[in-house]
């Protein structure tokens, strides 16, 4: 929607779109290579244990050497929509 080469500046397209200049620049740069190699290992894991949560799901990780705590095995389960069995009745 915003163009560099219309007759209005920028900064005042982005103003007008109630859209910071920041959010036009913006590049995504997706998940780094460990991460994806993380959620291959979890994503195989969970599909032999779907009642591991987080948190056991970090402590297999360690226990198999893989440098991975609990809060980043909670982003990358979140992002891969990854839910144990006994918690799936209380999300709302």
């Amino acid at each position: 929607m915003v163009s560099r080469n219309h007759k209005l500046s920028v900064r005042r397209q982005c103003a007008l779109l109630t859209l910071s200049r920041s959010n036009l620049y913006y590049e995504p740069k997706g998940e780094s290579a460990e991460n994806l190699r993380f959620m291959a290992i979890i994503d195989k894991q969970f599909l032999e244990t779907p009642w591991y949560g987080s948190r056991q799901m970090a402590r297999f990780m360690k226990r198999n050497n893989h440098k991975c705590g609990r809060h980043r095995v909670r982003r990358l389960m979140r992002l891969m929509r990854l839910v144990p069995i006994g918690f799936v009745a209380q999300i709302s």
